[in-house]
């Protein structure tokens, strides 16, 4: 199976961020980021230069598109996937890693083309996070689970019940691929959007993106109960202020900002 490879000349982080978000709409599974380029990879039969064309005139881009001839991807991911530790906390690797783990917790990951092995600075502030919050006996909504890292470490954390939803079928296969690797009996894994459903949880865990966020707000809200959090990321720093104040209009209270690079992490409290 081919894939067509997208390269977009971008001006900055921002946009490359909302040029990916709109790809992945329209079927693309695999990005990377690099100086003055983001690039994007789909399935040669889910290619669309109609809407690519419509997305880069929307944000004032030029392309180039490159044939990419079937391989292993899975042989491409395990060569260039490196295990991830963040001191005296946890190891994030892959099965095929042999190193001895000092860490008191650690998730195996095989990744594939779903978001969330650990590497990103968004991963990594959110892992750190959930250290820093007590999980113990929670309900917890991991809203874009992607590979399931973070719903997984909410298990090993003592969280009750996990939800993992994700709208993604690549990443909704992956994560329960993970989910059963770590052994985890306490997480449910649904290809879904968020619901309306009158469900409310303790602890929201959002590591998706700016846009999907603000859409979703009022829901999130909604579905904190009273005295419970929600950790969002997924989040550079320009964010900041939009979200802040699209949390506070729904009634969460900012407790928590951390920052890893260009990235960050906003955590609310619902009181």
């Amino acid at each position: 199976m081919r894939h067509i490879r997208v390269i977009f000349e971008t001006s900055g982080p921002d946009t490359a961020e909302m040029v990916m978000a709109a790809l992945m709409n329209i079927g693309f599974e695999g990005f990377e980021e690099e100086a003055g380029q983001l690039l994007g990879y789909v399935v040669e039969d889910l290619y669309d230069k109609i809407l690519v064309d419509e997305i880069a005139a929307q944000y004032s881009l030029t392309y180039s598109t490159t044939i990419i001839e079937a391989q292993n991807w899975n042989a491409q991911w395990e060569s260039n996937f490196q295990p991830v530790i963040i001191d005296g906390f946890c190891t994030i690797r892959a099965a095929f890693h042999m190193l001895d783990v000092q860490t008191p917790y650690q998730v195996l990951i095989t990744p594939k083309m779903s978001f969330g092995t650990g590497h990103h600075a968004t991963t990594q502030l959110m892992l750190m996070q959930t250290r820093d919050i007590d999980l113990t006996q929670k309900k917890v909504l991991d809203f874009g689970t992607g590979t399931g890292i973070l719903a997984i470490m909410a298990e090993q954390l003592g969280a009750k019940s996990v939800l993992a939803i994700d709208t993604d079928e690549w990443s909704y296969e992956n994560a329960k691929e993970n989910v059963i690797q770590n052994n985890c009996n306490r997480i449910y894994v649904v290809q879904s959007t968020l619901l309306d459903d009158g469900e409310q949880y303790d602890i929201i865990l959002a590591n998706i993106n700016r846009h999907i966020l603000l859409e979703n707000m009022q829901l999130l809200y909604k579905k904190t109960v009273d005295g419970g959090k929600a950790i969002m990321s997924g989040l550079m720093h320009a964010d900041e202020n939009i979200i802040v104040e699209a949390a506070r209009n729904e009634g969460f209270q900012l407790f928590n900002v951390q920052k890893l690079g260009d990235w960050m992490l906003l955590a609310f409290d619902k009181n």
